[in-house]
């Protein structure tokens, strides 16, 4: 069996909307960042990451840096587990509004300039080509992996709260789910 750990960035220091497009972890948000790495260190050494990959967003960069570090691996960048992409004419101020939008329905009903549905399982393909890794990523990406997996049409069909670890493995089959991460007991917006 191979091992993929999804795990979610640790808490920004702003949401979408609030003037920052790109912000890191605010102090708490590195703190989980450092629990995870603990977390993966106390893991046998055959269950540990052996890589380390980040969505190119610095609230993912910064949440995998310390598993990196203290596993001596080197974080790799892969657009395909990054946020998903709103639509290019969108006003930074109306991201919230279309993303809460989207949270209420189904993947093929989200409006913007791709086909959401086919980001998600792109998403799932890019996962399942890491066998063995940390892959840090975010909310709606990981309710594309798990919804994906699950034969899911809704957006969301779980929380994953901030540092979550959702475990999947690897089967001649494909990716398979093992266990979904810790959910959040509050909106994400």
């Amino acid at each position: 069996m191979t091992l993929v750990y999804l795990i979610r960035h640790g808490r920004p220091r702003t949401t979408w909307g609030d003037g920052d497009p790109d912000p890191g972890l605010d102090r708490e948000g590195r703190g989980q960042a450092l629990a995870v790495a603990k977390r993966f260190l106390a893991l046998p050494p055959a269950e540990r990451p052996s890589r380390v990959i980040s969505s190119p967003l610095r609230r993912c960069l910064e949440t995998a840096a310390p598993t990196a570090d203290a596993l001596g691996l080197v974080v790799e960048i892969d657009p395909a587990v990054g946020e998903i992409p709103t639509p290019a004419d969108l006003p930074a101020a109306k991201r919230s509004a279309w993303l809460k939008t989207a949270f209420e329905g189904r993947w093929s009903d989200i409006v913007g300039d791709l086909d959401y549905d086919a980001w998600r399982r792109n998403a799932t393909v890019a996962v399942a080509g890491y066998p063995g890794a940390a892959v840090f990523s975010h909310f709606v990406a990981i309710n594309g992996v798990v919804s994906s997996l699950e034969g899911a049409s809704r957006v969301i069909v779980f929380r994953p709260n901030h540092c979550s670890v959702s475990r999947f493995r690897i089967a001649s089959s494909g990716l398979e789910l093992l266990a979904r991460g810790a959910e959040a007991s509050t909106d994400v917006l």
